[in-house]
């Protein structure tokens, strides 16, 4: 039961009357970044299911159900929607169980889970169309980037940049949105990483993708390899990024026959990511007082410092990193 809770009471009665007959308790699933709440419904029979709680007002069910249905007819392991009621914010989703790759993953099985993952996401990408998705236009990729000097730097850091360091900024903002836009487009998760992977039959079962878009075919590999809560070596990474790039030239799709172009765009495309992370990670934690995402900032910063390092055009943001440094 969820007890002193007028939505869970109301979650429990919709529940019931789609279980008719049947006994269930609830237990909390899991919990993401959103205003959305997942309970595990135990079945008497030993079944499960999953229940999501999005509040209307503070969230739209409707791409969720969507892209759900298109991951599966893209032949990927996503959620089946068992029952809905977008009115009240309510859906029933089959189970696809407790654990994720971020929980299971290690030295002996990485290689693995890892191969199971790019071939899940290349199908994902064979399976795109426009119009089924909105699209990961300049606009959006400008107002995420813009999460970085709004959030992190002023709310976070308390540091004012100076007209100079916000015009170079803006420079290599215009840079990260030119590389991306200059790409392939196909679906894009948005969120494809270890915490949002779970090991099931067949492996894995894709989540947390009500987000998705239609934009730059690195978006989902860079999320996959460069992750908001586990860091692997270089090496790795680029062992990885090679192999999926093996796999998705060999199912002709569009990416950059030059694997050296492909790693340039991979690695900016990655630089973008970890801006808006950075941004919002600290937005979490000052507007929405979800304080334990901030823990993971330093990883972020180190991936935008080794990123911009390595790349002259880039230099600009890496003494603006070093600068911010201390603070």
């Amino acid at each position: 039961m969820i007890h002193g809770d007028k939505r869970g009471a109301d979650l429990e009665r919709w529940l019931a009357a789609q279980l008719p007959g049947k006994r269930f308790s609830l237990t909390p699933a899991s919990e993401d970044a959103s205003f959305r709440r997942y309970f595990r419904v135990a079945l008497e029979d030993g079944g499960s299911l999953i229940a999501m709680d999005a509040p209307p007002e503070k969230e739209d069910c409707r791409p969720f159900v969507h892209v759900a249905r298109l991951l599966r007819e893209a032949g990927v392991h996503a959620p089946t929607v068992e029952a809905q009621d977008l009115a009240q914010g309510f859906l029933l989703l089959t189970d696809l169980g407790m654990r994720s790759y971020l929980q299971e993953l290690n030295a002996q099985n990485a290689a693995r889970l890892f191969a199971d993952a790019t071939g899940a996401l290349v199908r994902w990408q064979l399976a795109s169309r426009p119009g089924e998705l909105p699209a990961y236009d300049e606009a959006l990729l400008r107002r995420e980037v813009g999460l970085f000097p709004e959030w992190y730097v002023a709310r976070h850091l308390k540091v004012e940049l100076s007209a100079p360091q916000n015009s170079a900024l803006d420079e290599i903002f215009q840079l990260l949105i030119k590389s991306a836009l200059a790409q392939p487009a196909v679906y894009v998760h948005r969120d494809y990483m270890p915490r949002n992977l779970m090991v099931c039959e067949p492996n894995p079962g894709v989540l947390d993708f009500q987000d998705a878009v239609f934009g730059p075919i690195t978006y989902d590999p860079v999320c996959l390899m460069r992750d908001a809560f586990i860091s692997w070596e270089e090496e790795q990474v680029l062992d990885w990024t090679v192999r999926y790039w093996e796999k998705a030239k060999l199912a002709k799709l569009p990416v950059d026959a030059d694997f050296g172009e492909f790693w340039r765009a991979f690695e900016w495309m990655g630089l973008q990511r970890h801006l808006k992370v950075l941004g919002i990670f600290a937005r979490l934690n000052y507007r929405d007082g979800k304080p334990k995402y901030l823990a993971d900032t330093p990883r972020f910063v180190d991936y935008a410092l080794s990123v911009s390092k390595r790349y002259r055009e880039l230099g600009p943001l890496a003494r603006l990193l070093d600068e911010l440094q201390p603070a």
